[in-house]
């Protein structure tokens, strides 16, 4: 329990980053709605345009000095948008990190035409290639179980809008096994099909259900599916 501990104050409306929405803080952890196009964690091209480093001038509070900071957990993909969550200390990372695979996430995605099966189960084993492109192997011992949950919850005579049960949390895990199923997540310029006049890819984490790294306590983080997926549907 945390009754010892100071009570949190959240910095000003000043120090809030573009292109996030802080969803919840308190001293332990930090979660967000991440716009698509931002980055989690900075790459060789790319080192301030991420979460990470704005959310990191975010805690400091515009004081460099500062020695807050924050620690990544787990990472979104540029072009996915919606929920992501921070530690404030190494503890509760390795909390998170450690119990990651208990916790409940739910993504939504606009995939390529109409499932047979209106809802169901799709397993595979995922490995890279040298090009950091995922794809499926029938050897268990070469690639990692990957498990995801799907319920169609809207169609139209070309796309559909899928609801997303994450099990597992393998490197572009639904992107890569919906292709593989013959319907690809809309706007995905690497497993999908060139998509005219789809701005975004159509994918996004609308909530995570996780305990709390010190209280305990079961806490769950939502968002709206973008509107720009119901657009799509009605093209």
């Amino acid at each position: 329990m945390q009754e010892n501990r100071p009570q949190f104050k959240r910095p000003s409306k000043k120090h809030e980053p573009k292109g996030l929405t802080i969803l919840y803080e308190d001293r332990d952890i930090l979660v967000v709605n991440k716009m698509n196009g931002l980055l989690t964690m900075s790459t060789a091209r790319e080192k301030e345009n991420t979460a990470y480093f704005l959310l990191t001038d975010y805690v400091k509070k515009g004081n460099p000095r500062s020695k807050s900071r924050i620690f990544i957990v787990h990472r979104l993909d540029r072009e996915t948008s919606g929920v992501l969550v921070f530690a404030k200390s190494e503890p509760a990372k390795r909390y998170l990190q450690d119990n990651w695979a208990t916790f409940h996430k739910t993504y939504y995605a606009v995939v390529h035409g109409q499932l047979a099966e209106k809802e169901g189960i799709i397993t595979s084993y995922l490995v890279e290639n040298q090009l950091h492109r995922m794809y499926s192997i029938n050897n268990p011992e070469k690639g990692k179980f990957s498990k995801t949950g799907y319920r169609v919850v809207r169609e139209s005579d070309q796309l559909s809008l899928l609801e997303i049960d994450l099990f597992t949390g393998t490197k572009n895990q639904i992107r890569v096994q919906f292709s593989e199923e013959g319907h690809p997540v809309a706007g995905d310029k690497m497993y999908g099909v060139k998509d005219r006049g789809v701005k975004r890819l159509a994918l996004h984490s609308a909530s995570l259900k996780l305990t709390h790294p010190f209280t305990k306590e079961t806490m769950v983080f939502e968002t709206d599916i973008p509107a720009y997926f119901k657009v799509l549907l009605k093209h």
